[in-house]
């Protein structure tokens, strides 16, 4: 029988999408393509080997259960791994077994690479024979741990890629490891989190934390000093190197090709680089096509701003580690109204709480709201999905479990869909995020809801004027 291998795959797509969180499908499942299928082989294609290993480790029990239900006992699945590695060959085929034993047998199946991948040792001429490494002080804020980096759909993909880093330094695809996004967003935290894990893992591993612009003023120093090869030496015997802030080097051609022999030189031996910037690689300005090339080797993953939920789990998490005492209105308001970055957030808490203390003022809404106004005032609002639900259905005259209901009754779809429109337009929210809390659907049908409001508004003047009243109400 001729089994086309999308239908495979989409059959198993459709239970494993019912057994896991929404965002651990649209994250780890999502970004996989089916390729082929011959006799009872599925190959299926992922971006990484990170995706590998962390769907061998996550996903394994079951991935083999929906492949076997789909081709039969003897199903078996394989993958290639396509990555952005110019100096590499593309395409690299991994080859994973389902067998009929346990589990551990599966998990730990070697991946066998041919020969010419392996990375040949490379002698580095700057070292003296018998020379040992120095203790260096890894220059690391141990506040800046994984305990205290708040996990959301913001971050998620470059939290999970910094954990498997810290567990492996150097020997997983994400090498270099590159993070990206604007100011306050958390990249120095999830940088250096990798650090104080490895120290805390394996002591014996040299590990350093430099911002670029320290870079810089050590190479210029050891310019002038006559002591570049020091420098290059020091800096080659890092295990983990962070460089934080690499947009910096931009126009700084000396210092960026000494970077660059550095980053080879780590690199080829096995070395972990883990590199953060306020842009990707691909926008990067004043950077030499060599080095950006290299940046692009291993993952670059970006930090976005937070959403509500995810903001207001920082507050909670900093106002327990301080053991203050904030009421819940208060930290809904100051995530409610600051939204750029984290540390504009805990700013405005801090702000809140030495304002209150100075003026001996208790820490309630009419505090919070005249000082956070002050702080923010030309900020814009933003509420969450659950106010903007709740508006919506007092609006109409609705009980809010009914958006959540599977009735089509043409008023109930139709508060569904306003608070779709709102939620996508008022939030930072991703279309799935907005689907899943609002009647659980999927990020198609919060588009069809924003374009069928968006149509009414246009043909409608009385639903027109119902929209001005809702948003009215959304931003007061």
């Amino acid at each position: 029988m001729n089994v086309d291998y999308s239908n495979v795959w989409d059959n198993c797509l459709q239970v494993i999408k019912d057994n896991i969180p929404q965002t651990s499908y649209q994250t780890w499942f999502e970004p996989i393509r089916p390729v082929k299928l011959e006799k009872d082989i599925l190959t299926i294609q992922v971006p990484s080997l990170f995706f590998y290993e962390y769907l061998e480790e996550h996903y394994i029990d079951l991935l083999s259960k929906t492949l076997r239900k789909s081709l039969g006992s003897t199903a078996k699945l394989e993958y290639n791994v396509v990555m952005d590695n110019s100096h590499i060959d593309n395409r690299k085929p991994y080859t994973l077994n389902f067998p009929t034993t346990n589990k551990t047998d599966l998990r730990n199946r070697p991946v066998s690479v041919s020969s010419n991948q392996e990375r040949p040792d490379i002698r580095n001429p700057f070292v003296i024979p018998g020379i040992k490494k120095l203790n260096v002080d890894p220059q690391l804020n141990n506040d800046y741990s994984f305990e205290n980096y708040i996990e959301g759909d913001c971050n998620r993909l470059a939290r999970n890629a910094a954990m498997a880093v810290a567990k492996n330094p150097g020997k997983t695809a994400f090498n270099p490891l590159f993070l990206h996004g604007n100011s306050g967003l958390g990249k120095t935290h999830l940088a250096q989190s990798i650090g104080i894990e490895v120290k805390r893992q394996m002591p014996e591993k040299t590990v350093l934390y430099v911002n670029a612009n320290k870079f810089q003023t050590q190479f210029t120093d050891s310019v002038r000093n006559n002591s570049q090869n020091d420098f290059l030496n020091f800096y080659q015997m890092i295990d983990v190197l962070i460089i934080d802030d690499v947009h910096e080097f931009a126009g700084k051609t000396k210092t960026q090709n000494t970077f660059f022999h550095i980053f080879n030189h780590l690199h080829q031996t096995g070395k972990q680089l883990i590199i953060t910037s306020d842009k990707a690689p691909v926008e990067l300005a004043g950077m030499e096509d060599r080095l950006l090339s290299r940046f692009k080797w291993g993952l670059s993953a970006d930090l976005q701003i937070p959403d509500f939920e995810t903001r207001v789990e920082i507050l909670n998490r900093k106002i327990y580690t301080d053991g203050l005492t904030v009421p819940e209105d208060v930290v809904y308001y100051i995530a409610s109204n600051v939204l750029n970055n984290v540390r504009e957030l805990e700013g405005a808490l801090i702000s809140l709480l030495a304002q209150a203390t100075l003026n001996k003022k208790e820490i309630n809404f009419e505090t919070a709201k005249s000082i956070i106004d002050k702080l923010v005032k030309k900020t814009s609002r933003e509420v969450s999905i659950e106010s903007i639900s709740q508006t919506v259905c007092d609006y109409f005259g609705l009980d809010l479990d009914l958006l959540q209901s599977k009735t089509r009754k043409r008023e109930i779809v139709q508060a569904r869909q306003v608070a779709m429109y709102f939620s996508k337009g008022l939030t930072n929210s991703s279309l799935s995020t907005i689907g899943a809390k609002i009647g659980k659907k999927d990020h198609a049908t919060v588009l069809h809801a924003c374009k069928a409001v968006n149509n009414l508004i246009e043909t409608d003047k009385d639903f027109k004027g119902q929209i001005k009243e809702i948003e009215a109400q959304l931003k007061s």
